[in-house]
């Protein structure tokens, strides 16, 4: 399957989420972080990135997962390119809930391109996120605007992914209060979950609601839906980790038919049908079903403050030379 250029440019919107600068417990990340240290930044790393593109449609869906992850356990730090630093404990990577996590050596790719033009200057932490940015925007989404100044963990450890990574069985409650942590207010929360407009899911995390009877009470699923899962991954334990289904029906564009699936009894996950049916969330999940443009708003500031989270700047951090390995 191929998809073409001017399909990935749909419906761009640019969104200036923040102001100038963005304070982060007293440090600051700036717009302006890269106009003189390295001021080709983002036209270099969209190059690279047309060039993944072009080769691997799921390339988009894998980078804005990338930094999900990462930003979810330390903070936006990209401890999740480190690779094991200590004999004794393994790195996020290593965590279950990182199993198909995708292109960290595509970042390292990058950063080598960079290491080029501005050496020492833009750290592996800022890549992720403008890694995803770009992906959002040329999948059709909002084009955001996200501040820079972030630092490179020096640690990294699969005991703290495997404990903050959400499982696939999450509650409303759980998703509410693990993204308000990150500074979102309701209607952002629900939006960030928009990010499962892009790619698929994996079989591994879907097989509770098909075949786990207590799951399957309140599911509030499609039936022909749920037949085309249970074709898809018909076993209780999937053959391979590597079998997926799309999250909505269309998985390479950045649009708002994942609230248009989830309100007709087509969400993949379990998180993805009970946001339709919990009256905290379920409003907020029919407006963004009708006004793209709505859910693009709310999507691009629960982006920034999600980037921003727990981040690293000035010394309490460095600019690693390669991104899976410490200076």
């Amino acid at each position: 399957m191929e998809i073409s250029l001017p399909l990935i440019l749909l419906s761009t919107v640019v969104i200036m989420a923040m102001p100038l600068s963005f304070g982060v417990k007293g440090n600051q990340l700036s717009y302006n972080y890269y106009k003189n240290s390295c001021p080709n930044l983002e036209s270099l790393v969209e190059r690279e990135l047309m060039s993944v593109f072009m080769t691997d449609i799921r390339a988009p869906s894998a980078f804005l997962r990338l930094m999900f992850h990462d930003c979810q356990v330390q903070g936006c730090d990209a401890s999740i390119l480190l690779d094991t630093i200590y004999a004794t404990q393994s790195s996020e990577i290593a965590s279950s809930g990182n199993f198909a996590i995708r292109n960290r050596e595509t970042i390292n790719d990058i950063k080598s391109v960079l290491e080029e033009e501005c050496p020492g200057q833009v750290s592996c932490a800022d890549i992720i996120v403008l890694a995803a940015k770009v992906s959002v925007s040329l999948s059709g989404g909002p084009s955001i605007q996200v501040p820079f100044g972030r630092k490179d963990s020096r640690t990294s450890s699969s005991k703290e992914a495997d404990a903050k990574l959400p499982s696939p069985t999450v509650t409303v409650d759980e998703f509410l209060s693990i993204f308000k942590s990150k500074g979102m207010n309701i209607q952002e929360s629900v939006a960030i979950l928009g990010a499962h407009t892009l790619g698929v899911g994996h079989c591994l995390s879907i097989v509770g609601r098909l075949y786990n009877q207590n799951q399957q009470i309140g599911n509030n699923m499609n039936l022909g839906y749920e037949t085309s899962l249970r074709l898809a991954c018909p076993t209780v334990i999937p053959m391979t980790n590597l079998t997926f289904v799309p999250n909505d029906m269309t998985p390479t564009i950045f649009d708002n038919q994942y609230y248009r699936d989830i309100m007709m009894g087509r969400g993949l996950l379990g998180i993805d049908s009970s946001i339709s049916r919990d009256p905290r969330t379920a409003p907020i999940v029919m407006r963004f079903a009708m006004d793209q443009s709505y859910f693009f708003e709310n999507f691009s500031s629960a982006f920034v403050k999600l980037s921003a989270s727990n981040v690293l700047t000035n010394i309490q951090g460095e600019v690693r030379r390669k991104c899976n390995q410490l200076n």
